[in-house]
């Protein structure tokens, strides 16, 4: 899955937008929609706190990093005299080591402003919508050029290169 990122100039076009997209089979839950605070989305699918916070990227920093911490507490205690530890309690400290990685790490990403959108906060607070919406990396092109056919004001800025398939 990709993740498309674009600027809307307003709310009537954003439901034109979103509509289109839902037409064309986008699933709703794929799309995203981001506005300044005050404005009314109504039936938009408005991006929920994951999409807004850093949490996916911090949780997968989180595993990354307590795997290794396990692992190589592990480690360490295979080279500790008197200290037995098979194969088994190996794995177990690097995926215990894993799992709290992950659940700090998600903590820390939801205080976390994401990064990618933190970018658009000028356009957004002027006024402009922002709209997240994940495809396949097969649909990218048909999808943009769906979107300018019908909306050539529509301002794409990029893709973002993997979306993870969790949560």
């Amino acid at each position: 899955m990709r993740r498309l990122y674009f600027l809307l100039p307003d709310l009537e076009t954003t439901h034109k937008v979103v509509d289109e997209l839902l037409l064309a089979r986008v699933e709703e839950r794929h799309i995203h929609v981001i506005a300044r605070e005050g404005v009314p989305l109504g039936d938009l699918p408005q991006a929920s706190l994951v999409q807004k916070s850093d949490f996916v990227p911090a949780m997968e920093r989180g595993i990354a990093l307590g795997g290794a911490t396990g692992v190589l507490a592990g480690l360490a205690a295979l080279a500790m005299p008197g200290v037995v530890v098979a194969g088994g309690a190996l794995l177990a400290m690097g995926l215990l080591g894993a799992g709290m990685g992950a659940w700090l790490g998600g903590m820390i990403g939801l205080d976390v402003e994401n990064t990618r959108i933190k970018q658009f906060e000028s356009a957004i607070q002027a006024g402009e919508i922002l709209v997240l919406v994940d495809v396949p990396k097969d649909r990218v092109e048909e999808i943009q050029n769906l979107v300018r056919k019908h909306h050539p004001d529509v301002d794409f800025e990029g893709t973002e290169p993997t979306i993870p398939a969790f949560p």
